[in-house]
């Protein structure tokens, strides 16, 4: 059982800037970072593999958002800046066993606690 554990959610004005950290007990193929909103699905925002870097973003958050990842630390990071009010929603650390940076969240393994972000405007 890959345990993950988010931190660095918060709260941040309009255009400010916010990092998400995940720590995994274990890596596994992949690592992605979900997000839902009050009332909506839990969406896909950014993947990364663990071991060549490849990543995949959603398109509302290409350009702003940034993930990567330290090996050393079984860690993985999203830099999140330019935030609008609609990034506003807990986002959630994943953990894939797969090959692919799936956008579909029964794709994904493991799941951390989530942490909040709200952003206000």
């Amino acid at each position: 059982q890959v345990q993950l554990v988010e931190s660095g959610g918060g709260l941040v004005q309009a255009g400010g800037s916010l990092r998400l950290s995940c720590a995994a007990s274990e890596r596994t193929f992949s690592m992605g970072w979900f997000r839902q909103a009050p009332g909506k699905e839990r969406e896909f925002v950014a993947a990364i593999r663990w071991i060549v870097g490849n990543t995949n973003y959603a398109d509302s958050v290409k350009g702003r958002f940034t993930i990567s990842r330290d090996n050393a630390k079984n860690t993985v990071y999203l830099q999140m800046n330019s935030l609008k009010p609609e990034d506003t929603a807990v986002y959630y650390c994943a953990a894939g066993l797969a090959r692919g940076l799936g956008v579909n969240p029964n794709e994904w393994n493991y799941w951390g606690q989530g942490t909040q972000v709200t952003v206000s405007s």
